[in-house]
C-alpha cells in the first residue's frame, strides 16, 4: 500500500495554470526590460544577470508544480525542503538578477508615466518602501513569517486549506525576497548602513533557523498531527520523518546563511573593487558607449554550429526522411486503424502541433528539416533542370488551390484516420517534389507548389528569428554575392532572396545556404519582433510589397478561415450543420472582401487582412495543442505495434488502452483560451497601428477601424465557442 503511495506522490506533477502564466508572463517582461536597458548598461546586466532571474522563476514553478507539493501533505521533510527553496533558493536567484528595472522598462512609456507615474511620485508610498525594505524590518519580517507558520495550529491550517497554504507560501516568498534584499543589494539598490551590519544581520537568521531545527530533531513526539494520521511513505515513520526534517533544516538551512555571510567577510577583508556603473568602455581617457549586440541564435553552442555546418541539414533531413519512409511502411503494411498505426499518430497527432509549436518559438524548422527535400536534391544532381518555372505561375494561386483542396480532403476522406491514404499523400508529396524540381531550375516546388511551405511562410511571419545580414555596410562592399549566387563550395539562396534586401521570413525555408556561401561571415539568425514582419511593408527581395500581393493575403485569409473551420468540424454540432456553417461562414468572408475592395484601395484590403494572422495562428495553436495533450501517450505504444508489424521484434508488445490526458480539461481550456486571448490581442494591435499609420487623427483611425474591429470580435467569438465544446480525441485509443 505505502509503495503504491510513494509511486503515485513521486509521479504526480501539477501544472497550476495562473501561477505557471504569470510566471511566464513575468520571464517575458523581464527579457523584454533586460534587451532593453542592455544596450545602454552591458556591464551591469550581463546574461548571467538574465539566467539567475530565469532560474529563480524556474526553480519557484517547481516547488509548486513538481511532487514535492503532492509529498507535503505525507512528509514534514518534503514539505521543508520546499520551504528552503522558497525562501532560500528562488529570492536571491530572483534579486541576482536586478529585476526591478527591467521589469519597469518592459512596460509601455505610456503606462509607466500615466499609470504608474504619480504613484511613483507620491511620498507615501517612498515612504513606505523605506520603511518595508529597512534590514531591521525585512529581518523581523522574515523570521515572524517563519516561526509563526511553523506553529502547530497555524501549520495545520495551511495542511488543510489550499487556500491558507497558497498564503503561507506568499508569506515565505515576499518576506524573504525583503530579507535577502540587502544582501544581494540588486542594483540600483543604495546600501542601508554599514555592510559590516550584514554579518549579525545572518548569524541571528541562522540563530532562528537552528532552534526552530533542533525543536523538530530532538522533540519526542509528533508536533503536527496530520502527519501521524496520514499514510506513511518511502517507509519512514512520522517520528523518523520529522527528525529528517529537523536535520535538512539545521545542515542546508545554515549553509544557506553561512556561505554568503562567508562571502561577504571575505569582500570586506579584501582591497575593494570597483562596481561598474554604466554602459561604457574607456579606450585611453575616452568613454565610449559598449556596442550593443543583437542576440544571434547562430552564435548559441551546438545549436549554431549545426547550422552552420554543411552537412547540418541534411543530417536533419535524414533523420524526418527515414521517419517519413517508416511512416509509409506502417501506412501500408501495418494496422488499419489509424490510432494503432505511425501514419494515424506522428503526422496528424505530433508533426502538426510542434512545427505550430516551432513556428512560434524558433521559426521554420519544418522546412529546414524537410524529408521531401532529400528526392529533390537527387533530382537536382541528375542535370536535368533545363527549364524556368512559367512566369504566369510564379504566385501562391497554384499552392492556395492545393491547400484548400487539402484541408477539404482531410476531413471529406477522414485522411487522420486512415493509413493508406496518409502513406498515399507522402509518396504524392515526395514525387512532386522529385519531379517539379528536376525539370526546373531554382526552388520552385518550395516557393510556388508546396501547400505545407505556404503554411508555414505565412505562420513564420510570427516567429521570434529571421536571418539578417549583420552589417549592410559590408553587403555593400560585396562584389560577390555570394549569398545569391553562390560559388564554388556552396551554393546561393535557390528562392532569390537576397540578403541586403530580404525583409522578414516569408519564402525562406532556413536553409542556411545563404549563411554557408558568404564570404564574409555577415549573416545571422537574429531575435526580432513577432509582428513586425507585417507591420512593416518594404519592397521584399523577391517578394515585393505585402500590400501589393493579393496571393499572399489570400493564403493568409484561407489558413484563418481554415483555422476555424477546422476545429469547428470536429466538435458536436450535425454534419448538414457543419456544412451550412461553412457556407455562412465562406459567404460572409467573400462579402467582407468584395466590400472590402469596391470601398478601399488594394493596400488597405491587404493590410488588414494580413493583421489577422495572429488570431488565425493562436485557433490552430490552441486545436492542435487539443490533440497532443490528448493523445500524447500514443506514439509509444504506435512505435511498438509498427516494430511488430514489419517483423522488427525489438520492442515489448504494445500496451493500448485509454491514457490520461497530459493536462487536466479544465487547465487545458485555460491555455488554449490564453492562446486565442493573445492572439486577439496582437490582431487589435496590429490593426490599430494600420490605422494609426494610415491616419494621423485617433478618432478617424477608431472609425477605420470598427468595421474589421467587429468582424475580429466574432470570430474570436466564435473561437471562444468552438472550444467550450466536445471535440473528436482523433488518434486515441478509447477503449483498453
Amino acid at each position: 500500500m505505502s509503495d503504491g503511495i510513494s509511486q503515485a506522490a513521486w509521479s504526480s506533477w501539477s501544472f497550476p495554470f495562473w501561477a505557471t502564466s504569470g510566471l511566464l508572463v513575468t520571464a517575458l517582461l523581464y527579457l523584454r526590460g533586460w534587451s532593453k536597458i542592455r544596450r545602454t548598461r552591458p556591464l551591469i546586466f550581463p546574461p548571467w544577470r538574465a539566467w539567475c532571474f530565469l532560474s529563480g522563476l524556474f526553480v519557484l514553478w517547481l516547488s509548486i508544480a513538481s511532487p514535492l507539493d503532492t509529498l507535503d501533505g505525507l512528509l514534514l521533510v518534503a514539505h521543508m525542503t520546499q520551504h528552503l527553496i522558497l525562501m532560500s533558493v528562488v529570492p536571491p536567484l530572483l534579486l541576482l538578477g536586478a529585476p526591478a528595472v527591467p521589469l519597469l522598462r518592459s512596460l509601455p512609456r505610456s503606462v509607466l508615466r500615466d499609470g504608474l507615474g504619480p504613484f511613483f511620485r507620491a511620498q507615501s508610498l517612498h515612504r513606505i518602501i523605506q520603511f518595508i525594505t529597512h534590514p531591521a524590518f525585512a529581518w523581523l519580517a522574515m523570521n515572524i513569517a517563519y516561526i509563526a507558520w511553523h506553529v502547530p495550529q497555524a501549520y495545520e491550517l495551511a495542511l488543510r486549506s489550499p487556500g491558507w497554504h497558497a498564503v503561507e507560501h506568499a508569506c515565505f516568498l515576499g518576506a524573504s525576497l525583503l530579507f535577502w534584499l540587502p544582501i544581494v543589494q540588486p542594483w540600483p539598490t543604495v546600501s542601508r548602513g554599514s555592510r559590516w551590519a550584514m554579518l549579525p544581520y545572518l548569524v541571528g537568521a541562522d540563530l532562528v533557523n537552528t532552534g526552530l531545527a533542533a525543536v523538530l530533531s530532538f522533540a519526542d513526539r509528533v508536533i503536527y498531527p496530520s502527519y501521524a494520521a496520514g499514510p506513511r511513505v518511502f517507509g519512514l515513520s512520522a517520528l523518523r520523518d520529522q527528525a529528517a526534517a529537523g536535520a535538512l533544516m539545521w545542515v542546508i538551512g545554515s549553509i544557506f546563511y553561512l556561505v554568503p555571510l562567508a562571502s561577504i567577510a571575505v569582500h570586506l577583508l579584501s582591497p575593494q573593487s570597483r562596481r561598474p556603473t554604466g554602459g561604457t568602455l574607456r579606450q585611453g581617457s575616452i568613454a565610449v558607449p559598449r556596442p550593443y549586440r543583437r542576440f544571434d541564435l547562430l552564435s548559441v553552442p551546438l545549436v549554431g554550429p549545426l547550422l552552420r555546418w554543411r552537412y547540418g541539414r541534411m543530417a536533419l533531413q535524414s533523420i524526418a526522411f527515414a521517419a517519413a519512409i517508416l511512416v509509409i511502411a506502417d501506412g501500408f503494411l501495418g494496422q488499419p486503424m489509424g490510432a494503432m498505426n505511425l501514419a494515424g499518430v506522428l503526422p496528424w497527432t505530433y508533426v502538426r502541433a510542434f512545427g505550430v509549436i516551432a513556428l512560434l518559438v524558433l521559426g521554420n524548422i519544418f522546412c529546414l528539416s524537410c524529408p521531401f527535400m532529400l528526392p529533390r536534391e537527387l533530382g537536382h544532381r541528375l542535370g536535368l533542370a533545363r527549364f524556368k518555372w512559367p512566369r504566369w505561375l510564379r504566385t501562391k494561386w497554384m499552392a492556395i488551390a492545393l491547400l484548400i483542396l487539402f484541408f477539404w480532403s482531410y476531413e471529406a476522406f477522414a485522411i487522420w484516420d486512415h493509413p493508406r491514404r496518409t502513406a498515399c499523400l507522402l509518396i504524392a508529396y515526395f514525387a512532386a517534389a522529385f519531379l517539379v524540381d528536376t525539370f526546373f531550375r531554382g526552388a520552385n516546388f518550395c516557393k510556388y507548389v508546396c501547400p505545407l511551405g505556404q503554411f508555414n511562410f505565412a505562420g513564420s511571419l510570427l516567429s521570434p528569428f529571421t536571418l539578417e545580414a549583420k552589417s549592410h555596410a559590408t553587403c555593400e562592399r560585396c562584389t560577390t554575392h555570394d549569398c545569391i549566387a553562390g560559388n564554388q563550395q556552396q551554393r546561393g539562396c535557390e528562392l532569390q532572396l537576397y540578403m541586403p534586401q530580404k525583409a522578414g521570413n516569408m519564402d525562406c525555408t532556413l536553409c542556411m545556404d545563404c549563411v554557408k556561401a558568404c564570404p564574409h561571415d555577415n549573416i545571422g539568425l537574429f531575435a526580432a519582433p513577432p509582428v513586425r514582419d507585417i507591420l512593416r511593408d518594404p519592397v521584399r527581395s523577391s517578394i515585393g510589397k505585402f500590400s501589393a500581393r493579393l496571393d499572399i493575403t489570400a493564403l493568409i485569409l484561407v489558413l484563418v478561415i481554415a483555422s476555424f473551420v477546422n476545429a469547428w468540424w470536429m466538435v458536436t454540432p450535425s454534419t448538414l450543420g457543419k456544412y451550412l456553417a461553412l457556407a455562412v461562414l465562406l459567404a460572409a468572408a467573400l462579402a467582407v472582401a468584395a466590400a472590402a475592395t469596391r470601398s478601399t484601395r488594394k493596400e488597405l484590403f491587404c493590410r488588414f487582412s494580413q493583421a489577422l494572422l495572429p488570431l488565425g495562428v493562436a485557433m490552430w495553436t490552441a486545436h492542435l495543442l487539443f490533440h497532443l495533450f490528448t493523445g500524447w501517450a500514443t506514439l509509444g505504444p504506435a512505435l511498438h505495434q509498427a516494430a511488430a508489424d514489419l517483423g522488427m521484434h525489438i520492442f515489448t508488445p504494445a500496451q493500448w488502452g485509454m491514457e490520461q490526458p497530459l493536462l487536466a480539461a479544465n487547465t487545458l481550456l485555460s491555455v488554449q483560451l490564453l492562446l486565442l486571448d493573445a492572439g486577439l490581442l496582437m490582431t487589435l494591435y496590429l490593426g490599430w497601428r494600420l490605422a494609426r499609420h494610415r491616419v494621423k487623427s485617433a478618432g478617424r483611425a477608431v472609425l477605420l477601424l470598427l468595421p474589421w474591429a467587429m468582424t475580429v470580435a466574432v470570430a474570436y467569438a466564435a473561437g471562444v465557442w468552438i472550444l467550450l465544446q466536445p471535440m473528436q480525441m482523433r488518434g486515441v485509443m478509447m477503449n483498453p
